[in-house]
């Protein structure tokens, strides 16, 4: 008897979908159309769940590397790191996906291909708890970040993908968490095309992106995963997309239950699959039946939304043989190994952002005598992980990473302190004792994601996940003052994955680190930057305002007065933003003939301080006659180098046309002939980020006609 011709893996992947559909009954159809897909197996198809998460590591499947949470790995800045951590965690998701399907025959949820990461909704305000989650404020950095981390993860092979990512959640998503199931984003064209679509547009149509998943909320008046608009007039039509849509968990239900856009399950089904929803995540699909009976849907759509996910199937390897996938071999040793342990701690040790740094009291000198560790994140074994995090065996908290690396000989105290949250129950304690008689004491404070998260994650959240207010809780800021009283020298260590308006207690202390949520390294990879061992040169991926007075309302979605590109306010740390343990000057700023089909630009970097670091150079324009709505300026180009003491370096960008271009009323990308300004620097341009210790910009003024 001759093969199928779904099983010969010599034929086009459209010729064997089409031959596999030909043999599926609708019922069969149905049943593959959620995330948990059952099995036929009268053909030889296992049950398969598309629901796998690996937002910053292989994400609740056991055992795995924990990388620092994706806004930590947006502050390092560093593309080609970014591709080299998703490349891991590819690594090992295929590993752990065929132990899993060797071991039950099947694969069940979280243990599959179908990674629903990244997420490149812009964090457009602080309060929103799945901010962590992002790489940050900026459309184009975001853009580019995301790109390697795709990149990595559905690898290059020419003919399979090493796993299928997913660009979340589309579109106009950030917040709040409490009312993501009715709520209807109201946002212009100009905002929508400018902030709140490049990303999404540069991993279709660049990184090639296998999926996307709908989010949540209406936009525009209608639900994300039945949108006229963003499924079939923007992201098949204008992109061209050609993999599959997914919607997030719960979402179809959404329409009938909370949008109240249909009138049940059906009805819902029909719209989704109209606009190009391609697989549900829960059980709405499993009402097809009764819409094609109902005449408002077709077996023809059905198809077609089936074409598109078993095509991923099969773009994955999953109806071949394992001798014809090459990463089917890749050996479970790869899971959580040394290499990947080294990448975790690469990354959590480049994300370190250091804010403040007076009189140089970092690093910590080889004669100090004495350091006192204390606060309530010290030990926190949560601080470490933020959200959607996988897990490992060996963890390394803050405590602990200190311990592992201070000198013998060096004295040190421990003490908790204080609570993440609520008061001490006793007014007394021993800290501002212990503190007073050490050299240094390093204060371990922030958030953790008890504070801050998705819905119904965050135990302490006061908003199902976000946040009512940005500044450090009051039992963390009673604490450090009562340290700062008896005179401790202090050095903050915050950890958190959003802003966090630290107000007065910046002007207590004398250093501050910010940390994120680290990773499985998080607490060697802080002691490093401590004690000297690494130079810290991550940068703010987002603007810390002063306060929440600084900005306009949670629920509106304006970009007017939102991120470093339409922000008057002065920000309490900028866009951009981050100190070193040298000092940088920049110089010689040049452009080559500037014309709209695009230039050459150049600017030289040079360590004028005393130790060897990275540093993080940054390119932003901006359009100074426009009379279209511009942002004040906006990054187009950013590179990660290396400097020696006294060394120099020329780093050069390619300003393309598009970088020239703004969004106008209408959606439209236009050119403006007139006078720009180019400005290279540390920091984005700010008066602000030049105050509190970053490098002079260069900068230069041209014209385009």
């Amino acid at each position: 008897m001759s093969q199928p011709a779904y099983l010969d893996p010599s034929l086009s992947i459209p010729e064997r979908v089409q031959d596999l559909l030909s043999r599926l009954t609708l019922d069969e159809k149905v049943s593959l159309m959620s995330h948990p897909a059952a099995g036929v197996p009268r053909l030889g198809i296992p049950g398969y769940n598309y629901w796998s998460e690996a937002l910053h590591g292989v994400a609740r499947n056991g055992r795995a590397t924990v990388f620092p949470q994706a806004i930590g790995m947006a502050a390092t800045w560093d593309k080609e790191l970014i591709h080299q951590v998703a490349t891991a965690i590819s690594d090992e998701g295929r590993a752990k996906y065929h132990a899993a399907l060797k071991r039950n025959g099947y694969t069940d949820q979280y243990q599959g291909l179908t990674f629903w990461s990244p997420n490149v909704n812009i964090f457009r305000d602080p309060r929103w708890g799945r901010g962590q989650e992002t790489w940050g404020e900026d459309p184009f950095f975001t853009g580019e970040m995301a790109t390697e981390f795709v990149k990595g993860l559905q690898g290059d092979h020419p003919k399979y993908l090493k796993a299928a990512a997913c660009a979340k959640h589309y579109a106009v998503h950030s917040g709040p968490e409490k009312d993501r199931h009715t709520f209807n984003a109201i946002v212009s064209k100009h905002d929508l095309y400018d902030t709140y679509l490049p990303a999404f547009k540069k991993l279709v149509m660049e990184a090639k992106v296998e999926s996307v998943m709908g989010a949540y909320n209406r936009t525009l008046d209608e639900p994300c995963n039945g949108s006229k608009l963003l499924l079939d007039d923007i992201l098949r039509g204008e992109w061209g997309f050609d993999g599959h849509v997914v919607s997030d968990c719960g979402a179809l239900s959404d329409f009938h239950l909370h949008h109240k856009v249909t009138e049940d399950e059906a009805d819902s089904a029909a719209l989704a699959l109209q606009y190009g929803c391609d697989l549900g995540c829960d059980h709405v699909f499993n009402a097809i039946p009764t819409a094609i009976e109902r005449g408002d849907t077709t077996e023809a759509l059905v198809d077609r939304a089936l074409m598109r996910t078993l095509g991923t199937r099969f773009k994955l390897g999953m109806f071949d043989p394992d001798e014809n996938v090459p990463f089917a071999s890749i050996p479970m040793d790869v899971v959580a190994c040394e290499a990947h342990r080294q990448l975790a701690y690469r990354t959590a040790a480049e994300s370190v952002v250091l804010l403040k740094n007076k009189d140089n009291l970092l690093p910590i000198k080889p004669s100090t005598k004495k350091i006192f560790v204390t606060g309530p994140t010290a030990t926190s074994m949560e601080v470490l992980l933020g959200n959607y995090y996988g897990f490992n065996n060996q963890m390394i908290t803050l405590l602990e990473g200190i311990t592992g690396r201070i000198p013998e000989g060096m004295g040190m105290e421990y003490h908790p302190g204080a609570l993440v949250k609520h008061q001490r129950e006793i007014s007394q304690s021993w800290a501002p004792g212990m503190a007073q008689v050490a050299d240094v004491s390093i204060v371990c404070v922030g958030s953790t994601p008890h504070l801050e998260g998705e819905e119904g994650e965050s135990l302490l959240s006061p908003l199902n996940g976000d946040r009512d207010s940005i500044s450090l809780p009051e039992s963390q800021v009673n604490f450090i003052k009562e340290l700062a009283i008896h005179g401790a020298k202090i050095v903050l260590v915050v950890t958190g994955g959003s802003p966090i308006a630290l107000g007065e207690v910046a002007e207590m202390v004398d250093a501050i680190l910010f940390v994120w949520y680290p990773g499985m390294e998080g607490g060697r990879a802080v002691a490093d930057v401590l004690f000297g061992d690494s130079a810290p040169a991550g940068k703010l991926p987002l603007t810390f305002p002063k306060s929440l007075d600084q900005l306009p309302p949670f629920e509106d979605y304006s970009m007017a007065g939102r991120t470093y590109r339409y922000m008057t306010a002065e920000p309490l740390y900028p866009f951009g933003f981050g100190l070193s343990y040298t000092t940088f000057k920049y110089s010689d700023i040049a452009i080559s003939t500037p014309k709209t089909t695009g230039f050459e630009a150049s600017v030289t970097v040079q360590n004028t301080g005393t130790l060897a670091a990275d540093e993080v150079v940054q390119f932003y324009l901006s359009a100074l006659e426009s009379r279209l709505p511009a942002p004040i300026s906006q990054l187009i180009g950013f590179q990660r180098i290396r400097l020696e003491p006294g060394q120099s370096q020329t780093v050069k960008l390619l300003v393309k046309p598009e970088m020239l271009m703004l969004v106008d009323e209408n959606g439209k990308l236009v050119f403006h002939p007139g006078k720009f300004r180019l400005t290279a620097g540390g920091c984005s341009p700010s008066a602000r980020g030049v105050a509190l210790g970053a490098p002079e910009p260069a900068s230069l003024e041209f014209a385009v006609a």
